[in-house]
């Protein structure tokens, strides 16, 4: 289960170090991760294994469906298998890192499943709208949640 936030820097590679919490998880015993891209202009990070039926759901949608063919297009179009190397970094391709518009400065979001990956201003961005979004009460389900 991939939680919380972390402000991270890119190399100047474009490598990114895994917080060392979350390696074994994401890529246990050297299994490789999957990167793509994500409507919302960030990119998201899953364990390969769990990346796969995601993936089969996508590419079993209707080819002649624009919506569908979008999708395929955004998601299995960008999606690259990556390998943590020694140092526990992962490459973000360059196609990628100009689809997020990714620099130094990133943060790595975890979603359950999976990880964000953010620019730091898009990252900014979305909190404010977040929570203008949570401004308006909770949604449908959650309206009892208590913390």
């Amino acid at each position: 289960m991939f939680e919380g936030a972390a402000a991270l820097s890119l190399d100047t590679k474009g490598r990114l170090a895994v917080p060392a919490r979350h390696r074994e998880t994401l890529a246990p015993e050297g299994a490789s991760v999957v990167i793509t891209a994500h409507q919302d202009r960030c990119l998201l990070v899953y364990p390969e294994v769990a990346w796969a039926p995601i993936r089969d759901q996508i590419l079993a949608a209707p080819s002649f469906d624009v919506r569908a063919t979008a999708i395929k297009r955004l998601f299995i179009g960008y999606s690259r298998v990556e390998k943590l190397d020694s140092a526990g970094r992962i490459l973000v391709a360059p196609e990628l890192r100009r689809f997020a518009g990714l620099e130094k400065e990133v943060w790595l979001v975890g979603q359950g499943s999976h990880f964000e990956l953010w620019s730091d201003s898009a990252w900014q961005q979305q909190q404010d709208a977040l929570l203008a979004i949570l401004g308006n009460g909770m949604p449908a389900g959650l309206e009892n949640l208590a913390l």
